[in-house]
């Protein structure tokens, strides 16, 4: 049973170590070799005038150095260890995205929401996935390809409609940003639930489904 802020522990070739000094080529690397996850890389965060500011030089970004460089971007994406290296030896500053869809889906809620339904879903004793906590506060849960198809009804079946609560699945054609990545000015994505060899195996949407449209639904 996994614990908000778990920590990772030993030597196991099966874990993403933390990240803290490790550079974001050795961890989208990392992400492509032990976890099996494709990844691909987005735009960086560059000093103009002393203020971030996004390689795609919009002052407007909603997103400094943290979405696609180019809309093919699906396609860029790799599982590949070596190819990772060799994306991230060309641009070493470059954010770490994650296309959802291929080796996982993800749900997204408000950040509230997100902690409300980690806090049932440890009480229910559920086993969880990696879950991500981003500068703009919202959370991802991975879970099973094919949530996208699920979802919908899954909601309706608990007694609300989808377009009432604020979740989302990112699913074929979306894409995640993952630790340590930063938002601009705002800070960096962080790991709410880590990956670990314990949830190497992801849960299936169907099993937190009832946590997250609960907290959705106090949320609103």
């Amino acid at each position: 049973m996994l614990t908000v802020e778990e920590t990772i522990a030993g030597a196991d070739a099966t874990q993403i170590p933390k990240q803290r000094g490790e550079s974001l080529l050795d961890t989208a690397v990392r992400y492509a070799e032990e976890r099996h996850w494709d990844v691909f890389p987005g735009t960086w965060l560059e000093a103009v005038d002393g203020v971030q500011r996004c390689s795609c030089d919009s002052a407007t970004c909603p997103a400094p150095g943290a979405h696609p460089t180019r809309p093919d971007w699906a396609g860029q994406a790799t599982g590949s260890a070596t190819v990772a290296r060799r994306m991230w030896q060309k641009q070493p500053n470059a954010s770490i995205l994650l296309p959802t869809g291929r080796t996982f889906d993800a749900i997204s809620v408000p950040e509230t929401a997100g902690f409300l339904a980690l806090a049932r879903m440890q009480r229910m004793e559920l086993t969880l996935g990696p879950v991500t906590l981003t500068p703009d506060r919202r959370m991802h849960f991975f879970v099973l390809t094919g949530a996208s198809a699920k979802v919908p009804d899954l909601v309706r079946k608990l007694g609300w409609s989808i377009g009432a609560l604020d979740l989302v699945t990112l699913a074929e054609g979306a894409y995640v940003a993952a630790p340590p990545t930063r938002f601009g000015s705002r800070g960096a994505v962080q790991w709410a639930c880590r990956p670990t060899a314990a949830n190497r195996w992801l849960p299936d949407a169907e099993e937190l489904i009832s946590p997250l449209t609960y907290a959705c639904g106090r949320d609103r």
